[in-house]
């Protein structure tokens, strides 16, 4: 006797519920006040070095003049919870020696040059180390396709094995934290489905060797 036809299985409702979750958050860490406002004001060519004062963040910015060899300095800064950014006067070097001493003077041009702060558009030793998680994010992306390519050359069939889905969980991770941190709302929504699907993949994968086993123990005590 039939007993119908079989059950049709839906599609979990949660994933899709994930997917909006990690959206919402980085659109929010990407809209909260964040260093990357200080770009805004920032004239051509300046570095920038961090600043605090009470409670008050912000940066020291520093313009070289090619053509006269001389520093001249403003002082960026932006209260808590606010993406206002306040620039000051410019200063010459007497006025910002008067102003933060010699050995702060010292400090802001010393590093004025540095060629790898320019290059990755950054300001901080601080601001490296994010570039760095968004260097290691993309370094895991590509080597998942090389690694999924290697296992499909080695097995003579297309294959995703599960290393795949764990180097794309770990680089999206990382790119997801980066963009945020860059302020890059394009970089975030690129990486929300994926984040989901990653893990859900790795959570399938585990269910269904779970499954296997239990239907070998069933096998195995009949």
């Amino acid at each position: 006797m039939s007993d119908g036809p079989a059950k049709r299985k839906r599609v979990k409702w949660e994933p899709a519920a994930a997917m909006v979750a990690v959206l919402i958050v980085g659109i929010a860490l990407v809209l909260a006040p964040g260093v990357g406002s200080f770009d805004e004001v920032t004239r051509p060519g300046a570095t920038l070095h961090d600043f605090q004062a009470v409670h008050t963040r912000g940066r020291v910015e520093v313009l070289l003049d090619p053509a006269s060899g001389e520093a001249t300095f403003r002082v960026l800064t932006r209260e808590r919870g606010s993406r206002e950014v306040h620039a000051s006067g410019v200063m010459d070097a007497a006025a910002f020696r008067s102003a933060f001493g010699e050995r702060t003077y010292s400090d802001a041009i010393s590093t004025e040059a540095n060629w790898a702060f320019r290059l990755l558009k950054i300001t901080s030793w601080a601001s490296l180390a994010w570039v760095a998680v968004g260097f290691g994010g993309q370094l895991a992306f590509s080597g998942r396709m090389l690694v999924q390519w290697f296992v499909s050359e080695k097995q003579r069939q297309s294959t995703v094995p599960e290393a795949f889905w764990w180097m794309s969980l770990i680089g999206g991770m990382m790119l997801f934290a980066y963009f945020a941190w860059r302020q890059e709302l394009v970089g975030v929504i690129g990486q929300t489905s994926g984040l989901v699907i990653y893990a859900r993949n790795i959570r399938l994968i585990y269910k269904q060797r779970r499954r296997e086993r239990r239907n070998g123990a069933i096998v195995e005590a009949s």
